[in-house]
């Protein structure tokens, strides 16, 4: 990641509650805690919380990564040795200009930090963060989504573009996927930042995920389960596997297919079946009656209700 104008006016740290010579443990502990308080999917509807968790991930994209925190670090180092700069624009003391800082030195290191060389500086665009919608089967398959992004976002401008976004498959809920050149525009011919799209991933009404493996619920009989019987369990792709259901299985019993989970560039996950033995709650007459035989033929041997007791 390039440096960015906004960090010389940026305090991460201060962002994220650290101090600068947080542990990069604690910097991600602070991360996790402030993502979870102030995640959309916990703030439906808040702008507030949505523009506070994208200032929280723009901090932690910066000062999480320990190359990306040492350049954060060494810019706003000089930049506070060169009297402060609250950006490019104006300096401090007699109106003095970046460039005068250090006998001149200071506009240099920042002309080569953002990749040019002396005044005027060409300057990369911001980085922009964006959540797209997609469906369960989207996130286990992958496809290629549209993303809408205002052509301007400072303008405030009704003007609309498009980016289009692969999505792997086998990405996960809250996943963020980095699309280079799609930020906005750099200025005086810098390079245009980068657009990050986190994903927010739909439920599905059959299976659930965990990792590459996929996860489903097969309801089976009480009879099946002590007696033992074949099961038929759906799979993703809209067919069936069979399975042996061995005599007194347990309600939870989890039974795994390989290679019938996600598959991802780095491989394919299993079908995790769980049993859920049903109990019968309107028993026929005929049923209730074997229910109370197997009843009567559970108890030990002896067990007559209290009969010959002194």
């Amino acid at each position: 990641m390039a440096p960015r104008q906004e960090w010389l006016e940026k305090d991460y740290y201060r962002e994220l509650g650290v101090s600068s010579d947080a542990s990069e443990t604690e910097i991600t502990k602070a991360y996790r805690k402030l993502a979870r308080q102030f995640h959309p999917d916990k703030n439906p509807g808040d702008a507030a919380a949505e523009t506070r968790f994208k200032s929280i991930s723009a901090a932690y994209d910066v000062i999480g990564d320990p190359d990306t925190r040492g350049e954060y670090d060494d810019l706003r180092r000089y930049g506070a040795a060169g009297g402060g700069l609250g950006g490019f624009g104006g300096g401090a003391g007699a109106g003095r200009g970046p460039d005068q800082f250090l006998n001149g030195d200071l506009g240099d290191l920042l002309g080569s930090l953002f990749g040019q060389g002396s005044s005027p500086m060409g300057r990369p665009g911001a980085d922009l963060e964006t959540t797209l919608q997609i469906s369960f089967a989207d996130a286990v398959e992958g496809r290629e989504a549209n993303v809408h992004l205002a052509s301007d976002p400072r303008s405030g401008g009704s003007h609309r573009r498009t980016v289009k976004v692969r999505i792997p498959a086998g990405v996960d809920d809250g996943q963020k996927i980095r699309v280079r050149g799609k930020g906005s525009p750099g200025v005086n011919g810098g390079p245009a930042g980068d657009l990050f799209v986190r994903l927010a991933v739909g439920d599905h009404p059959t299976f659930g995920r965990s990792g590459r493996d996929l996860t489903v619920s097969v309801p089976v009989r009480f009879d099946e389960a002590v007696l033992g019987s074949e099961l038929r369990a759906p799979t993703f792709d809209g067919g069936s596997v069979r399975l042996r259901l061995p005599p007194g299985t347990a309600s939870g019993t989890t039974m795994r297919v390989r290679g019938k989970g996600v598959s991802t560039s780095k491989g394919t996950g299993d079908l995790l079946v769980t049993v859920d033995v049903v109990i019968p709650t309107d028993l026929s007459p005929a049923q209730r009656a074997a229910v109370e035989a197997f009843a009567a033929a559970s108890q030990p041997v002896g067990d007559t209700d209290g009969e010959g007791a002194a």
